[in-house]
Order: structure tokens, then sequence, then C-alpha cells
């Protein structure tokens, strides 16, 4: 009777094991992509955001629709979506951009004046951002899976 002995080394198997393992952790990465995306949604809001022009007399500095972005704190847009809680919705995950300040919505959307005869046109600058920035998310989206996956697997 003719007999043969195989030895098998599972070490590589292990490995992947582990690396899938890291990979089981996507709501810490979906968490990551959707405040990443917040980030860029509010720096292009910020900049976008007018600050009014006030006479010295008036004691008015302006700024204050600009800083509502950020809840008054004085943090820059990647700072502030860090702080910002994720929701998951489904399969969603949501952060909610809010600009508390009351006129806030009449400056994005347009208003009409005191007098009621007139139109201001809105600065859109929410809408705006919002849709350059999903036109942009593909790409950041797909660079920030590449660069996860290339942890996981290393």
């Amino acid at each position: 009777m003719a007999r043969s002995s195989v030895s098998m080394n599972y070490d590589g198997l292990r490995r992947l094991q582990e690396q899938l393992a890291k990979i089981d952790r996507t709501d810490e990465f979906f968490n990551a992509c959707a405040k990443e995306l917040a980030a860029r949604l509010l720096a292009k809001a910020i900049k976008r955001t007018p600050v009014g022009d006030y006479p010295k007399s008036t004691g008015k500095t302006g700024g204050t629709l600009r800083r509502g972005w950020t809840a008054g704190q004085n943090a820059n847009a990647k700072a502030y979506a860090e702080s910002l809680s994720v929701q998951r919705v489904g399969s969603d995950f949501v952060i909610d951009i809010i600009n508390p300040v009351e006129y806030a919505s009449y400056v994005e959307y347009g208003h009409r004046t005191s007098n009621h005869k007139n139109w201001v046109e809105g600065k859109f600058m929410l809408t705006l951002s919002a849709k350059e920035v999903q036109g942009m998310a593909p790409r950041i989206l797909e660079r920030k899976l590449a660069d996860y996956l290339r942890r996981c697997f290393s």
C-alpha cells in the first residue's frame, strides 16, 4: 500500500482572515466618508456666503451668516464637520448641515424687499456647493476606498 503525506501551511489563510476582519469595520469608513464630504460642502458654502458691509456708525461687523455654518464656533470646516454626528438611515449615512441664523434661507433662496415691491435674488451658497460636491463625490470616494482597502490588505 502506497502512502503519501501532505503538509499545509495555513498562515496565509489566517492573515487573510485578519485582513477581512479589518474590512468588517465599514461603518467607521462610511462615517469618515460622510464627514469628509460634509467638510468639503461646508468649506464651499462658507466661501460663497456673503458678509454684510455696514457703516461703522451702526456697530455691526458682518459675518454672522458665515459664522452660522459652524454654529458660531471659530472652527474651520473640517474641524467642525468632524464634530458632527453621522446618522444611519437605512443604507444611507446622513449628516445634517444647518445654518441656524434666522435669515439664512432668505439669503439662500432670495426674498422680497421690505416694501414688497422688489425681489432680492438668492445667493444659493448651499445649493451650488452641494451640486459641486455631488459632482466631486465619486472621485473622492473612489480614492478613499482605495486607501482603505490598501490599509486593510497591507
